[in-house]
C-alpha cells in the first residue's frame, strides 16, 4: 500500500496493512493492483512518472477506481498494454457511505476475462458490473454523476420554488417522496437541504470536475447534452461563490443565494 500522502497510508498499519516506501514497493510482486486518485492527471502521474511501472510485473492487472475521462483511461491502458500489463477502469459510485458499508456499485471497462478475474476483489468493496471495452466504465460513471448533479439541482430548485410560496419544505420532500419525483437524491441529499447541513462528503469541486469530463467526453464524441453544460456551469459558479469545500447538494445554496433565499 502507498499513499501519496504518506500519513494517510499509515494510518491504516493498525488494520493490517503493509505501508511501502514508493509506489514501486507498493505493487512488486502482485498479481491485481489497485488504484483510486483524485483525477486523471493524477493517475498518469502515479502510473508513469512515480516508478509504479517499475515495480509491475508482465501479466499483473492494474485496476483503476479513479474516476477520470474515458479517453486517458483508453491511453493509460495502452501504455500499460506495451509493457504487457493488463488494465480496467472500474470507477465507483456510492460515497463515503457505500465505501465504508463495501456496498460501493462498481462500472468496470475493460476485456471481459481480466473483469472475472478482478470480480473476487472488486465483489468484497461492491457489487461490481462489466459494462464494456476499455474506457465503458469511465462512461457509466460520467452518466452517473450527469443524473447526481442535475438530480441535485432539480430537487434544490423543487424545495426552494417551494420554500418562496410558502410551503414547508421538509414536508414537501415527504409529500412527493414515494412518488415518482422520489429517488435517492430527494431523501438523502434533500434531507441535507431541509437540515442545512453540508458538510463534505462528496465535495462540489468533485463534482464540477466529473461533469466538466462529461462535457469534455460529450464534445469529443460529437454528443449534444445541453442539460449537463448548464449544470456544469451551475456547478463552477457555485465553486466560484466559495462553495466549493461543501457537499455536493450546497448546489442548494447557490441557487438559494440568486433567489434572496441563502
Amino acid at each position: 500500500m502507498w499513499n501519496r500522502s504518506p500519513a494517510k497510508a499509515q494510518a491504516l498499519e493498525a488494520l493490517g496493512a503493509i505501508a511501502s516506501a514508493n509506489p514501486a514497493d507498493a505493487v512488486r510482486g502482485a498479481n491485481i493492483v489497485i488504484t483510486m486518485l483524485q483525477d486523471g492527471p493524477a493517475v498518469e502521474d502515479v502510473l508513469f512518472n512515480q516508478g509504479t511501472t517499475q515495480g509491475l510485473q508482465p501479466g499483473t492487472l492494474v485496476v483503476d477506481m479513479s474516476s477520470i475521462q474515458p479517453r486517458q483511461a483508453r491511453d493509460h491502458a495502452a501504455r500499460l498494454a506495451a509493457l504487457q500489463v493488463d488494465c480496467l477502469d472500474a470507477p465507483v459510485s456510492g460515497g463515503t457511505v457505500g465505501a465504508e458499508a463495501g456496498t460501493l456499485a462498481i462500472m468496470a471497462g475493460g476485456r471481459a476475462a481480466d473483469f472475472e478475474r478482478a470480480r473476487p476483489v472488486l465483489e468484497v468493496l461492491g457489487r461490481p458490473t462489466h459494462v464494456g471495452p476499455t474506457g465503458s466504465g469511465q462512461l457509466a460513471k460520467l452518466a452517473n454523476q450527469m443524473i447526481v448533479g442535475i438530480t441535485i439541482g432539480a430537487v434544490a430548485e423543487a424545495l426552494l420554488f417551494a420554500a418562496r410560496g410558502g410551503a414547508d419544505m421538509g414536508k414537501v420532500r415527504e409529500a412527493i417522496s414515494g412518488g415518482f419525483a422520489d429517488s435517492r437524491i430527494l431523501q438523502v441529499h434533500g434531507q441535507r437541504m431541509v437540515e442545512r447541513d453540508f458538510a463534505k462528503r462528496a465535495a462540489v469541486t468533485v463534482q464540477l470536475k466529473d461533469m466538466r469530463n462529461a462535457v469534455a467526453t460529450a464534445q469529443e464524441t460529437g454528443f449534444e447534452a445541453p442539460i449537463t453544460q448548464l449544470f456544469a456551469q451551475l456547478f463552477e459558479e457555485a465553486t466560484a461563490h466559495g462553495l466549493g469545500d461543501l457537499d455536493h447538494s450546497a448546489l442548494f445554496v447557490e441557487l438559494a443565494s440568486r433567489n434572496g433565499m441563502a
